[in-house]
């Protein structure tokens, strides 16, 4: 029986009501027919459309529609995070791989460089600070003239110290200073006594500075690598008219090359002697480490820095220079404290038989400066 036929009966009296008048009664039962009617309806619905479909599709061939497939969902593509995975190795490449390369090529390229003698290491027991700080001393000397053997330049510079920021510490040379195992003489003459190693026990006998790590340059060497960082040369506001060794160094703000760098730093031919020429050797030292952070100087660093390790005597790891270079630049990029010791007011002029003209220090009054500067 078809659904039309089921409700046939219905539809009649519901149109002789409706010919009947109206009647509250028949008004009441005829909403309750007329709800029956609609839950009936509703419940059948489902049944009835399932019928009428499948009686729609023939029982074999024809072209009839076939039921709809669920739809797979969507695979989430990973393109963004094979983006971002690309992007992050290349980073570190930048980062790590190349600046490797370029060091051990800089270093190998010193190594290999036959127009300087080559730099004998030597045995250096170092001590790291209390502090936490490296210390690196630095020696420096042009292995010409009546000083030959003695070191020209002793400096030490601090790393990793308490104030977060590389610090410079620079020793008179003629400084009259106790050296363990010899008699008292010229702070430069315990390098021509016992090396580096003897230059570290005199400095911690004296004032109390423990260094881990020392780096001996030539001054050939020296042109080389400031050639090397700086093509253009290095900026630097010259103090004073100055002439060493046939180069003539005009007053004022300036760009120099290595060989004539050397020559400002070295010069020592005027009333100030050798104070005025530990204090422009920290003038170069600053400028150079604050022009570090010249991004075209940053790219040359690290073969550059490699080729500072081939030409010098030193015990510097590989690793501690990498790791410790750009910190270094983007520190020192505002400048680097700089201490000269003897300080003033801390010194008076003598004279040995055995060591020639000296400065006798108040050790005390320079060991309070000491640690004042390296503290703050």
């Amino acid at each position: 029986m078809s659904r039309m036929d089921r409700y046939k009966d219905i539809h009649k009296e519901s149109e002789k009501e409706e010919q009947a008048g109206f009647n509250p009664r028949r008004t009441k039962g005829t909403e309750q027919q007329s709800e029956e009617y609609n839950k009936a309806y509703e419940q059948q619905m489902p049944e009835d459309r399932n019928s009428a479909y499948q009686s729609s599709i023939p029982e074999s061939g024809g072209s009839s529609v076939p039921p709809r497939k669920p739809k797979k969902p969507k695979k989430i593509k990973k393109r963004g995070k094979r983006r971002w995975f690309k992007w992050l190795m290349l980073a570190l490449f930048l980062l790590i791989v190349l600046p490797v390369v370029f060091f051990f090529k800089g270093k190998y390229a010193a190594e290999h460089d036959t127009s300087l003698p080559a730099e004998e290491a030597e045995t250096f027991n170092g001590v790291k600070s209390a502090d936490g700080s490296n210390n690196i001393l630095l020696l420096g000397s042009d292995t010409r003239g009546e000083d030959s053997g003695r070191a020209d330049t002793i400096m030490v510079l601090q790393l990793d110290g308490p104030s977060g920021k590389p610090k410079l510490i620079s020793f008179m040379r003629d400084t009259f200073v106790d050296i363990p195992g010899y008699d008292a003489n010229k702070i430069n003459a315990s390098y021509a006594y016992g090396g580096a190693e003897l230059v570290r026990q005199t400095l911690a006998q004296n004032f109390g500075i423990e260094c881990k790590y020392y780096a001996k340059v030539d001054f050939q060497s020296f042109e080389k690598v400031i050639d090397s960082l700086f093509p253009s040369g290095v900026e630097i506001d010259a103090e004073k008219d100055i002439n060493l060794d046939g180069v003539d160094i005009a007053q004022g703000n300036q760009k120099m090359d290595g060989h004539v760098l050397l020559q400002y730093a070295r010069f020592r031919m005027d009333e100030e002697a050798d104070f005025g020429r530990v204090r422009r050797q920290q003038q170069v030292m600053s400028a150079v480490i604050s022009q570090l952070k010249n991004p075209l100087v940053l790219l040359r660093t690290p073969e550059s820095a490699g080729k500072l390790v081939g030409y010098m005597a030193n015990n510097i790891p590989s690793t501690f220079l990498l790791m410790n270079g750009p910190s270094l630049a983007l520190k020192g990029a505002s400048g680097i404290d700089r201490l000269t010791v003897p300080v003033d007011d801390s010194w008076a002029n003598g004279y040995y038989d055995y060591a020639g003209s000296v400065l006798e220090i108040d050790l005390g009054m320079n060991q309070q400066a000491i640690q004042s500067f390296l503290a703050n």
